[in-house]
Order: structure tokens, then sequence, then C-alpha cells
């Protein structure tokens, strides 16, 4: 077991000690990253789904913030290999935690009240391959119950919020009903990159801890160092089951946090440069009258704060 000290809060020291239980399958292609907290039955669910509709050999590492409704005592006991933190840690001190367990040249964040349909990273992997290089982004699609004006979103399509409402075998035959395209924009889960672009931009922020906004500032990180590809794979589907952890947590000003940090909106990097919901196109670092636009807003914004 290894223990690592990631930072101080009013008081505690956060402690993250790390579990590899078991050596990586040299042929696995990739590692699911799930960031659980008190949240057993929807974790359970998905590890359940990523297990039984996955096709390409991989790993699973979880990082357990608390674990106190017994989510600590049914990993050890699935023998998947964990990061635990006593507190929640967040999700940025959680995926850059779980890097350390990470031995596959691909890395898979997913949310752990997810459920991956029948073959959704053979679609992923399909993408990789047709690409050849690694200056990629890519989110499976995901099928909401709620439609919340997101336009990478299937929705609404309800099969159950709650666990014991779930029709799994409704949403098999529901999804393979649904046309849709690949988009342009990802960039939330679940997401794959490759474990040597990780590493480049140096993972997710923790200056956005517990989170909020950590999604587009990793995108924007791949965008300054060159990545344009930022895809949503229409055919690779995720049920999600939007049980939030965040209502639980005090967030951070995200929103601030970004328009400080990159000088631009996210919804101006989101809409202006990655074409959020659009269909997939060429991205360039190019400032059309639109973007202008847009920047000179973030720009009059930063000025008033001041």
């Amino acid at each position: 077991m290894l223990i690592i000290n990631i930072g101080v809060s009013k008081s505690n020291i956060y402690m993250i000690d790390f579990h590899p239980v078991k050596q990586a399958d040299p042929a696995s292609m990739y590692t699911v990253m799930i960031p659980s907290w008190n949240n057993l039955g929807y974790l359970k669910k998905c590890v359940e789904s990523i297990e039984k509709n996955s096709v390409v050999p991989h790993e699973i590492v979880i990082h357990i913030n608390e674990g106190s409704d017994g989510t600590l005592e049914w990993v050890k006991e699935s023998g998947i290999s964990y990061a635990h933190s006593k507190e929640n840690v967040g999700i940025c001190f959680a995926l850059n935690g779980l890097r350390n367990l990470i031995h596959t040249p691909y890395m898979v964040y997913m949310n752990d009240d997810m459920y991956v349909l029948p073959e959704w990273d053979k679609h992923l992997m399909d993408a990789i391959n047709n690409r050849q290089d690694d200056l990629f982004f890519y989110s499976s699609t995901m099928i909401e119950p709620a439609d919340t004006g997101n336009p990478c979103v299937i929705a609404p399509l309800d099969f159950g919020t709650e666990l014991d409402q779930f029709d799994e075998k409704g949403l098999i035959e529901a999804s393979e009903k649904q046309e849709k395209e690949n988009w342009s924009g990802a960039t939330w889960p679940p997401n794959i990159v490759s474990t040597r672009m990780w590493d480049l931009v140096g993972g997710y922020s923790v200056e956005l801890s517990p989170g909020m906004y950590s999604d587009p500032d990793f995108s924007k990180k791949l965008w300054q160092f060159g990545v344009r590809d930022f895809q949503g794979i229409g055919k690779s589907r995720v049920y999600h089951f939007m049980s939030k952890s965040t209502l639980r947590i005090k967030k951070n000003n995200g929103r601030s946090q970004f328009l400080n940090k990159w000088k631009m909106s996210s919804s101006t990097f989101m809409k202006g440069y990655l074409k959020w919901g659009e269909k997939v196109q060429n991205l360039e670092d190019v400032k059309t009258k639109k973007i202008e636009k847009m920047l000179l807003k973030d720009s009059v914004k930063l000025f008033l704060r001041k």
C-alpha cells in the first residue's frame, strides 16, 4: 500500500492510499477511471455494465471518496485496483491519483452513475484506430432521461433514474433505433485520451477542485498543445442516470476561474472553438467575427472584475 499526502484542508491533511490489486493484462488497451463518493448501488451497476458490454480488453480502477456506505468493502472484495481517501477530495485529485494505477496506452474517465451499452468501447477504439495518432479527445454519447437542452445528448429517453426503475432491456432496444452522428465539442465523460497526452498536459487542474469546469479546462489544455479533434462518437452509447454527487458538495466558482485563467469564457471556448454540438468539422484557431465578438464580451467581463 502506498500513501501520498496531496494537500492541506482547513481541518485535515488529505491522504490518498493506493491499492494496486493485480498486474495489468498486457493485452489491455484502456483503463476506466471511476471516482465514486458513497454511491455504491450505481457504482456496482456501472462496473457490471463495463464487464458485460465491453469487447476490448481493459482494466478498471476506482477512487473511493470516504466509502462509508460499504463501497470500500465491496471494491476490496471485487479485486479491483483502487485508491481511497477518508474525505471527498474531488474529481481532480481523484483522477490524477488514479493515474498512478494505470499501465495501459489509453485512459477513460467515467462517472459512477453511468451504464455503458454493448460495444461502447469498440466504437471508441475504431475512431482511435482510424486516426492513427493520439491528437484527439473522444467522448461517448450519453442517453439521458431528461432533456436539458444539450445538443450532444440523446434525450429524453427515460429508462429510470433510480436503480429499481431501470429498464435495461428497453434501453438497449431503444438505443438501437436512435440515430446519432458524431458530434463536435467533446469535453465531458465518458471520455478517452492517450495516457501520453494526459501526462503531457498534466492531467486535471487541481486549482479547480472539487471539479466544476475541470472538464472544459482539460480540453483547453489539450487545445493549447495542438489537439483539434474533439469528437463525440455517436455509436458509443452510455446511459446517464443523472444521480449527481455534485448536489452534495460545496462547488468552486469554475466559471470565473476558467475565465481568469484562459482570458475567455468556457462558453466561448466550447461554442466558438470546439463548435459544441455541431457536425464534426475541422477545428482551427481562427478568430472569426463571431469568436471576436465573444472574446470582446469576455474582455469586458474581465475588466469589470478588476
